[in-house]
């Protein structure tokens, strides 16, 4: 399925109008303009609408803040320019310059494209506390935050491979687009 039929599906499924500038054909600067920032409303879909919007294992992760297995993210080890965008609602969360290869067996990245884009809470469930992450849009769960990364961050945001869509650049609209 093709990147715009995937969120023409999702933004009909979801009955909602959501307020993505790029499908709006506005540019993000025009969006931020006298706000130092993007901003952009909270998708209202209930929890039950997402389950019959997404398949089984994207909705465990994104809404029952679940985990994949490491290594079975064919996204872990894809090595080009592009955008990772929530797969529940579309909003650009990091870009590939800021993606490693961490050895831990899921997408890792040094930062996000906007720390506005990103909600973090602390998680206790295992033994030690933990920062998880989650879209600021819909609140889909993406990942955890670690202090061993490398430079110039220090930190390992890493990400369930089933809680993003890939955008490659070459299909990116322009907003999206991480060359010059």
């Amino acid at each position: 399925m093709d990147r715009r039929t995937l969120l023409t599906r999702a933004l009909l499924a979801s009955g909602a109008v959501v307020a993505w500038p790029m499908l709006l054909g506005q540019r993000w600067a025009e969006a931020a303009e006298g706000s130092g920032g993007v901003n952009f409303p909270p998708v209202n879909i209930k929890r039950k609408e997402w389950e019959k919007i997404l398949d089984k294992d994207r909705f465990r992760i994104l809404f029952a803040e679940g985990t994949e297995p490491a290594g079975s993210s064919p996204l872990d080890k894809l090595d080009e320019p592009g955008t990772y965008i929530c797969a529940a609602c579309y909003l650009p969360l990091f870009d590939s310059r800021d993606k490693f290869d961490s050895g831990t067996g899921w997408p890792s990245f040094t930062q996000p494209i906007d720390d506005k884009h990103i909600g973090t809470k602390r998680d206790w469930k295992l033994i030690f506390p933990r920062t998880e992450y989650h879209c600021a849009r819909c609140t889909g769960h993406q990942g955890h935050i670690f202090d061993d990364g490398p430079p110039p961050t220090g930190q390992r945001w890493c990400n369930n491979g089933l809680a993003l869509h890939f955008v490659p650049e070459a299909e990116a609209l322009p907003e999206l687009r991480t060359s010059a």
